[in-house]
């Protein structure tokens, strides 16, 4: 009797824990006109924005450490995309090359861009500037950082705990060419375990695989 009890009260649960979990896909109708000559992207480093208690704060060096740890929570971002896309290219799922962010951020370097100074800078400079088809950037937020070693990152996986961490990442790319956004990937998250940001990232991406528009499997 028990057993059957909690098996009921599990089903009963499912639907809220799913309500945790969002996922927003947007892709240009016109993206094979927009991408059909597109050969390399490059990825930008992300903007990140951590959700720190007062204490937190206090303990990763105020502001201005905090604003160190975000800087390096987007370049986490950023490498571990370009990982996602390598093992893609390798396995013969992508239509299109990533440019190495090592270049990408030296020739930001060399230009005097910052990563706050991206913002300033439309997808078709930057394009022009990297010599590349198109641009990937966005946004990453969390409430715990996830490039410390003891990081507690985002999971697809369903507890029954409360959330321990949550999170968003926002994924756009833009035309180089025209500047026109041609997909964007909108997931927030809740519930956590011990991982890291490329696992993390790696997660989110293959939820979105089917409908990567760069992918061989795409289908408009």
């Amino acid at each position: 009797m028990r057993k059957l009890v909690f098996a009921l009260l599990l089903v009963a649960l499912l639907p809220f824990t799913t309500l945790a979990q969002t996922r927003e896909i947007y892709t240009n109708t016109n993206f094979r006109t927009l991408a059909q000559n597109h050969k390399i992207l490059a990825i930008m480093p992300f903007g990140a924005h951590l959700q720190l208690r007062p204490q937190e704060v206090t303990k990763n060096g105020g502001p201005e450490g905090v604003a160190r740890l975000e800087q390096r929570e987007g370049l986490d971002v950023q490498q571990a995309l370009h990982s996602y896309f390598l093992k893609q290219k390798s396995s013969n799922d992508l239509t299109v090359d990533v440019q190495d962010p090592a270049r990408t951020n030296a020739l930001l370097a060399q230009s005097g861009l910052t990563p706050a100074q991206l913002a300033t800078q439309t997808p078709e400079q930057l394009a022009k500037l990297l010599g590349v088809d198109g641009i990937i950037s966005g946004e990453f937020s969390s409430t715990q950082p996830m490039s410390n070693g003891a990081a507690v990152a985002l999971s697809l996986a369903v507890g029954f705990s409360g959330p321990t961490n949550t999170g968003k990442l926002l994924i756009n790319i833009h035309d180089g060419k025209s500047g026109e956004l041609l997909w964007k990937y909108d997931k927030s998250l809740s519930r956590g375990f011990g991982s890291d940001t490329n696992s993390i990232v790696t997660t989110i991406m293959r939820k979105a695989s089917r409908q990567f528009p760069y992918s061989k499997e795409f289908k408009s």
